[in-house]
């Protein structure tokens, strides 16, 4: 499968209408960008079932805003709405692979109990 273009009028509707979405924050003028280019477009190939997307951050300034992009090329892996993964870097081929593994690996009800306990731990902290 080929890597797809997303914006800020289609990230939402992906991430949510897809198990497994890996989104590449990337820029034209990018050196480590334009290197890890081809290693995510193998990767879409081998993994079919995932969504591999990308995300111009020259034309889409909002939305690396709002995943507060600091640093390109940077890879996001969502599995069932959730964000599991947030680095900036260019990952080698077996890198890559092995964080589709990974992602793929989780048992998701897990994943949710633990964010769930998170988000009620959260709002039971005082606020000062």
């Amino acid at each position: 499968m080929a890597t797809i273009e997303l914006t800020k009028d289609n990230f939402q509707q992906v991430v949510e209408d897809n198990d497994t979405v890996l989104v590449d924050f990337w820029a034209e003028w990018c050196g480590p960008c334009k290197a890890f280019g081809p290693v995510f477009e193998d990767a879409s190939e081998k993994y079919p079932d995932a969504v591999f997307a990308k995300v111009d951050t020259e034309a889409q300034q909002e939305l690396a805003g709002a995943f507060q992009i600091m640093s390109i090329p940077t890879l996001l892996a969502f599995r069932d709405n959730i964000l599991l993964y947030a680095e900036p870097g260019a990952l080698p081929p077996e890198a890559l692979e092995d964080l589709i593994l990974q992602v793929n690996g989780l048992d998701m009800e897990e994943v949710r109990r633990k964010v769930a306990e998170e988000s009620a731990a959260a709002g039971a902290q005082p606020k000062s």
